[in-house]
């Protein structure tokens, strides 16, 4: 069969991620991908990073003449789990127009997961509920010869009137038995030439599927509460296989969680050495599994530089209401392990939880003006399907449950304060760390306060106006 490979993520659409010029490729579709070519099918990837909009896809279906298309988004990108309304838009057309010209259409999303019904309705043919590996390969299968869907688990589809959704599928557990994502598939130049404005050229890499962790406000739709992990030994031979196709600089680990065990990150950087290869890489972890020398030792000598933790909040009373199961001084002293190690520590903070009071907010900004950490990214509390978070505040969700873009920021439901508030709340908090990391890196404390602050001040605006031109 002739198979489409698209996703619904168009860096156009959303501008605060455009701006930033980082892109990384749809490692889930390029993973789905390799499955279906390995089983004999010709196949084509429409990477939507850098189209200008989705009806860029029309020429494809001319020229390739698809029997099938699969819209299978990148589910360890964060951005298509936050199910973004432009996305969203984009994907529903993509299904009318292959509709139109009598293309087979499959869909895999956190989005469609979580609302079927809308993608079932413009046209869908089947929509894949949660991992989809194993059940994409086995509807190709069964749309190739002909064969009934209605035993497949882990879909869901129209039959007549009535929406059927057929038992979820176990998870995979033997990630090594997955051929190597299709990285031969991407449009290299166009990456490259994106992450210029930055010095280096960044790829993705995924070692895990899951999260075993139970933060209440956490959507987990397509892997899950669970935590399965290849071997070091498989995520090396992928290191090698996109060294063989191009260079890159840096490699970000887009885990959930990377390396939950010390001992494959003992392992991992072993090998590293035995092969002789050498990487500089970020991770995402959590501030409780960073308090041992060795573990961050071990991350550190195998070339990771910068760490990403959810913070979230420096209130342990945030922090308990959202089930994060992390305490203040863990964050601390993992903060001040990864500095002793070398390791850029990053924090996710997030604002607007239920019952958030100003104290609880002086208390973040006072953690975090504490430990000045590399590098932040501030939020507001989302609300997705399936999290107790989601239920907490559903009724309230009536005009709105999604954000347009990444930069939207909106609260969606009635906290203490309202939306206008916590806009400027992030800005301010964004400023504030700016103007500190300015006013340390300048060493220019000994200056009177006065001072150093308008100082500091205004190189933080002609850094912000550089960025812009």
């Amino acid at each position: 069969m002739r198979v489409l490979f698209t996703h619904s993520y168009f860096l156009k659409f959303d501008e605060k991620q455009y701006n930033q010029s980082k892109p990384y490729p749809p490692l889930a579709t390029l993973q789905a991908a390799s499955i279906i070519r390995d089983k004999g099918h010709d196949i084509l990837l429409f990477d939507t990073n850098f189209a200008s909009n989705q009806h860029e896809l029309s020429p494809y279906f001319e020229s390739f003449k698809p029997d099938v298309l699969v819209i299978y988004d990148d589910g360890f990108n964060y951005l298509t789990k936050m199910c973004l309304t432009n996305m969203r838009d984009a994907a529903l057309d993509m299904i009318k127009m292959a509709n139109q010209r009598g293309v087979h259409v499959i869909i895999s999303s956190s989005d469609s997961t979580d609302h079927y019904e809308k993608y079932l309705k413009v046209g869908a043919n089947e929509v894949i509920i949660g991992e989809g590996d194993e059940t994409l390969n086995q509807l190709i299968n069964n749309i190739n010869s002909e064969q009934n869907i209605s035993d497949i688990e882990g879909i869901a589809y129209q039959n007549a009137e009535k929406i059927v959704v057929n038992q979820k599928r176990a998870v995979l557990t033997s990630l090594d038995n997955l051929p190597l994502p299709a990285w031969d598939l991407i449009d290299v130049k166009s990456y490259k030439n994106a992450w210029e404005t930055h010095g280096y050229f960044s790829i993705n890499i995924a070692t895990t599927r899951g999260c075993p962790y139970k933060c209440n406000w956490c959507a987990k739709p397509i892997y899950g509460v669970r935590y399965n992990s290849r071997t070091p030994g498989h995520v090396i031979s992928e290191i090698k296989l996109i060294q063989s196709l191009f260079s890159f600089d840096h490699i970000w680990f887009c885990d959930d969680i990377f390396g939950l065990q010390p001992k494959w990150v003992e392992e991992f950087n072993l090998l590293l050495k035995q092969e002789n290869i050498t990487i500089q890489y970020k991770i995402q972890s959590r501030a409780d599994l960073l308090l041992t020398d060795e573990n961050i030792k071990n991350l550190a000598e195998s070339g990771c530089d910068e760490v990403w933790i959810g913070a979230e909040s420096g209130s342990q009373k945030i922090l308990d209401k959202m089930d994060k199961g992390t305490t203040i001084q863990e964050i601390e002293e993992c903060t001040l392990l990864m500095k002793k190690h070398g390791i850029k520590p990053c924090f996710f903070l997030q604002f607007g939880y239920l019952d958030e009071l100003w104290v609880d907010i002086q208390a973040t900004q006072k953690m975090l003006f504490k430990l000045m950490p590399f590098d932040i990214g501030i939020s507001v509390s989302y609300p997705l399907p399936g999290t107790k978070f989601y239920d907490m505040v559903s009724s309230q969700l009536i005009e709105k449950t999604n954000w347009t873009d990444s930069n939207e920021l909106l609260l969606m439901y009635k906290s203490t304060y309202g939306p206008k508030f916590y806009k400027t709340l992030h800005k301010f908090v964004h400023k504030r760390f700016r103007q500190k990391q300015i006013e340390k890196d300048f060493k220019i404390s000994l200056l009177p306060k006065w001072m150093y602050f308008k100082l500091s001040s205004i190189i933080y605006y002609l850094l912000l106006l550089l960025q812009k031109t």
